[in-house]
Parts: C-alpha cells; structure tokens; sequence
C-alpha cells in the first residue's frame, strides 16, 4: 500500500542528481573579466581575434584563467580585478593602436568562475539581474522629428520618381516638416500630378494652391495625414529596439533589458557592464543603411567612404547625393547562391523603396552602386556592385565573396538600420558592490525563512515535519536548477518570489499532515492513514495551485520588468512545489514507514481520538 516501485525511487534519485549540478555553479561567483567585441559592423571577431588577445598579454607578461571566443566575442578571465584592468589597457593597446578609431570594444565584465566540466555539461549560473549584478541603465529619447524627416525625404524621391515617369513637368521639390511640396507650371499638370500622387503616395493628403513666389504658378502640398505620422513614429521606435537588440546581443551581454518607456523613449540595461564609457559605445553602434550611387571617376562626389576590400586594404570610393534607397526600406536580406551557384546576398525592399531602385537601376546600368552603413556619423561601403540590368524590389548582391561573407554581409544589411537617431537623456550605474549587498539579503532572507519554516515543522509534525523540510528543501532545489537550466534572470523580485514559494509550499505539506491525523484521529490503521491522508489531500493541493497559478500567469502575461521576473519564478514555484510536497515526501514516507508491516504509530505529533480523554491541567491550589 505505502512502497513506491524502484523506479520511482530511481526518478527521485536522477531528479536530485541534476538538481545539484544545476544548482551548483551558482555557488562559485563572478570573477573579474575583459571582454573584446566588434567596435564596427563590418569588423569581424573570430578565433584569430582570441591569439591576438593572448599574444597581448603575454607581452605584458600577464596571465588569464583562459581566453575564450564565444561565437561573438572574445573573453579573458583574470584572478584579480587588478591584473583586469591592466590586461584591459594592454588589449587596447594591441588591438586599437589608433585610440581616435578604434575598431574593437574592450570592455570590463564578469564570469562565473564555474569548472570547464560543468560548463560542457551546460550547467551554467542563472544570469542576475541589474540590482544584483550591477551595471548601467540607459534612458533614451528617440528624434521623431528625425523619423519624419526621414520618411519624407523617401516620400520626396518617391515623388520626384513617378512625376518622371509620367513625363509630368514640375519646377522642383521642395521638402518640408510633415510633408511635401512641389512646384507646377498650370492647373492641368497640377490635377494630374496630384492624382497621379495620391495614388501612389496614399498615406498624404494633397492640395493644389496657387504659388507664394508671384510667379502664376501653383505648387501641390502633400502633407503627411495624423495616422502616418502616428504609424511612422510607431514604427520608428520598434524598429530601433529591434536593432538595438541585434546590435547589444551580438556583443554577449548577458540578458539585455531592451524595452520601449512611453512614447518615444527606450530603457536599455546591461547587467554585468561595469564601464559606462563603454557601455555608452556599446549603445552608440546602432548603425543606419543606405544604397547611393557611387561618382563616376573625374565627377564630384557628394562624399568620400572608405571601402576594406578582401585583401585588408582600404580604398576611398565616391558617392552621389542622392540616396536610391534606405535601411527602413529593407523586408529582408539573406546569404544565397546566384544562377551561376555562386555566393549572394538576396535583398528584398518595400514597394517605395522597389519602385526608386528600378528607375535607378534602368538609367544606370554597368554602373557600380555602393551598399553604404553609417554609424556614429562615419560611413563605411560594406559592399560595391556593378548594376547588371534593371531591378525592383528584390535583387541580388554578387561579387567574389565566400559563403560566410555572405553570412556577413547579410546580417549586416538586416541589422544596419536605424530608423531614427536617439540620444541617451538618463544614465545610472550600480556598482558591483551594491550588487552583492542585494543579493546577500536576498539570500539570507531566503535562508532564515526557509530555517523557520523548518524549525515549526519538525516540532509540530515531529518526523513528518522532518519529512516535510527535506521536501522543501528538495523544491527549493528543483527550482533553482530549472531556473539555471532555462538560463533565467534572477532580480530582486525573482528572490522576493522564492521566499513566497516557500511558504506557499510547506502548506501543501500541512495540508497532508493534516488530513492523515484526521484519518488517524477516525482510527484508521497507521498505514491506511497514510495513504489515505496523501490521496485525499492531493485534489486539495492541485484546486489551491491551479488557482494561484492562474494569477501567476495572468502577471506573466500582462506584466513587465519586474513584475514578469516575478511571475516566472512564482509559476515555476508552484510546478515544483506540487512535485515535491507530493512525490518526494510521500517517497521519504514509504521508505521509512512502507515496509514495516505491523505499524503501531506514527510520529506526526500528538493525535487525539474521540474515544480518548485529553487530560486536564493540574487544578490550582
């Protein structure tokens, strides 16, 4: 009646096993780090990157843990912050000799300072939040205005484009906050121009009105309607978070807070970023794209860009005023094979940004045009192509690259725009220091709530409440190693959660030891109490849970920032709790209990039967 099968008891024994390695690496700390990432998008971090780092300090004559590439960036492990931060100096030295243009990201950081085997295995610490790991905080104002502008210099191209194309005369194009202008010689030309553009440009609102200038003319005023301007704000702001978050994750911060604040504002938090100077560059490499024509030798380039070609290199090329196409024209880029099967980059743009391409690539063909990215007001030609025939919307970057070149170049092309430029209005910085304050109470709060609760259990329940405290504590350990294993945040509310869990989990246990010395009190044989006692109880615990679960979903799904890191913990508390207040303590149960066959008592405190008398306190003299 009360014996589990082995393999139950073999499933409890792997479940231990993997919830101490899991929760394991969470006991070894952080130790002082340098990491070395891109400075630029079209700066490549690899292996070789890693020989580099550690041939600088060797020169130095400094010694790290180890140096590591990532996959995104290189990471080099120090014993001490004092070697930290001379190996920072001795890499910066080695890798941007030229301090005004430095290609690489040197940075201060953190790693845990868990054994490689547990690494391999994947039993990695929980990532900790800003307030227990410290780092900095950014608030950032998006330019809207800027946004705008941007749309309407791409509304102004796309005007001018189909007013050629019906052959329609016009005296210029005059560009203005919200809108467009565009200057006409008579009523005819000017009714056909602004059918023409409101078809095309449905988004404005056109007008024709006699001309300011005295010259009997009229001028069509396009102006962008409250609902563009609403959807190109909208749009700007998620497109920027989208490429922040490319950007931030490409350099291995662990866990980013990346979200939109109000209307035009972005929160940005990297836990574990101990240089604001740093981190502010980290920020600033968001980047914008545009497609221009390069100047034909002997013609007068609006601009000069460098170009690196594959040889290492660098040539100047030309560039023309006006820009075919830009970043937030771009649906997609992908690394693919041409019809020669050789390596390409697959370029899809939207309609607008399609329709200037093709008028462009029609008036232009053998002619080379430059994919150009700009970032903190320095352009870089990241590719320069020949114009093969005309195209549209979608179309194809060749040339003599490699497969991973094109890997390259087109996760460059995807994650180069930026709709509209931001600038950082807030900043904070928590020290690592603070860090570790918060997250000693955190544990000891923890810990002495979780010796509490195990104190009144085991003197009220007396074995059973023993039973009931290694159960707790086999929960607390099953949540931690999810936790780790899902790689998870932990703040200061994920802490604030766990102490919840534990009180909500030890009365799953009462109610089971309740309900088997109500069995007990009704005589019952003290093993058909406790079967009796975990059957009955069990559709108790799982209506209690089921319903706080549902709230805590309901805060995983409405809420944010904290209040999600809360819910996370909170949800997967209960999970674990269910199993371990049911399975486990009813398995430590039947292994004590389940095998005596002739079983007398139990020890679960004092029971009191209706056929028997409490006795009474001694009368007062």
């Amino acid at each position: 009646m009360n014996r589990y099968p082995w393999w139950k008891y073999a499933i409890l024994a792997v479940v231990v096993v993997v919830g101490l390695l899991y929760t394991l690496p969470n006991f070894f700390g952080e130790a002082p780090a340098v990491q070395v990432s891109s400075g630029r998008a079209t700066v490549k971090v690899d292996s070789s990157t890693a020989e580099r780092v550690s041939q600088a300090l060797a020169a130095a004559g400094l010694k790290a843990d180890f140096v590591q590439f990532d996959g995104n960036s290189v990471r080099a492990r120090f014993g001490d912050t004092d070697t930290q931060i001379k190996a920072k100096d001795a890499i910066s030295r080695a890798l941007n000799p030229d301090a005004a243009d430095a290609r690489y990201i040197v940075a201060l950081n953190l790693l845990s300072r868990s054994p490689e085997w547990l690494a391999r295995i994947r039993a990695l610490p929980m990532y900790l939040g800003l307030d227990l790991r410290g780092g900095v905080h950014f608030l950032m104002q998006v330019d809207m205005r800027a946004a705008l502008k941007q749309q309407v210099d791409t509304y102004a191209s796309d005007a001018r484009t189909a007013l050629r194309e019906k052959r329609l005369r016009f005296a210029g194009i005059t560009r203005e906050p919200a809108g467009i202008t565009v200057a006409l010689p008579d009523g005819t030309v000017a009714e056909a121009a602004r059918t023409l553009l409101a078809d095309r440009l449905p988004t404005m609102q056109w007008t024709v009105e006699p001309a300011t200038d005295g010259s009997g003319g009229l001028r069509l005023v396009g102006l962008l309607t409250p609902k563009a301007v609403a959807d190109v704000q909208s749009q700007a702001l998620r497109q920027n978070i989208e490429t922040l978050h490319k950007r931030v994750n490409e350099l291995g911060v662990a866990e980013p807070v990346i979200q939109q604040q109000g209307s035009d504002r972005v929160v940005v938090q990297l836990p574990g970023v101990q240089d604001t100077a740093r981190a502010k560059d980290i920020i600033g490499r968001t980047a914008t794209l545009q497609i221009r024509l390069v100047e034909e030798p002997g013609g007068t380039p609006a601009e000069t860009v460098p170009e690196r070609t594959r040889d290492g290199s660098v040539r100047m090329v030309g560039l023309k005023r006006e820009v075919v196409a830009t970043g937030e024209q771009l649906k997609n880029a992908s690394a693919t094979i041409d019809k020669d099967q050789r390596p390409a980059v697959s370029v899809r743009l939207d309609d607008v940004g399609g329709r200037a391409m093709r008028a462009v690539t029609r008036d232009n063909i053998g002619k080379p045009m430059a994919i150009v990215l700009y970032e903190k007001g320095k352009g870089e030609a990241i590719s320069v192509a020949t114009i093969q025939g005309e195209f549209g919307s979608d179309f194809q970057i060749t040339g003599q690259f490699t497969p991973q070149e094109t890997a390259d170049l087109a996760l460059l092309t995807r994650a180069g725009a930026l709709a509209a430029p931001m600038e950082i209005i807030e900043e904070r910085t928590i020290g690592p220091s603070l860090g570790a304050e918060n997250i000693a109470k955190g544990f000891n709060s923890v810990l002495w709530g979780f010796i509490a609760i195990g104190v009144f259990m085991c003197a009220y329940y007396m074995l059973f409440g023993v039973f009931s405290t290694l159960a707790l504590a086999f929960n607390l350990l099953c949540l931690v190693a999810v936790l780790s294993l899902l790689q998870a945040t932990l703040t200061l509310p994920g802490i604030a959660a766990i102490a919840l869990t534990l009180g909500m989990a030890i009365d799953a246990n009462v109610l089971i030891n309740e309900r088997v010395r109500e069995e007990l009190r009704a005589g019952l044989p003290p093993q058909q109490a406790i079967h009796k006692g975990y059957e009955m109880a069990w559709g108790t615990i799982l209506d209690s849970n089921i319903t706080t679960l549902i709230a805590g979903v309901a805060l995983l799904a409405f809420g944010s920032g904290p209040v999600r890191g809360f819910a996370v913990v909170h949800c997967l508390g209960i999970l674990t709790s269910m199993f371990s207040a049911v399975m486990f303590s009813r398995g430590l149960v039947n292994l004590w209990y389940g095998r005596q066959k002739r079983l007398k008592s139990v020890s679960i405190g004092q029971v009191w039967r209706p056929d028997e008398t409490p006795r009474q306190p001694p009368a007062e003299a």
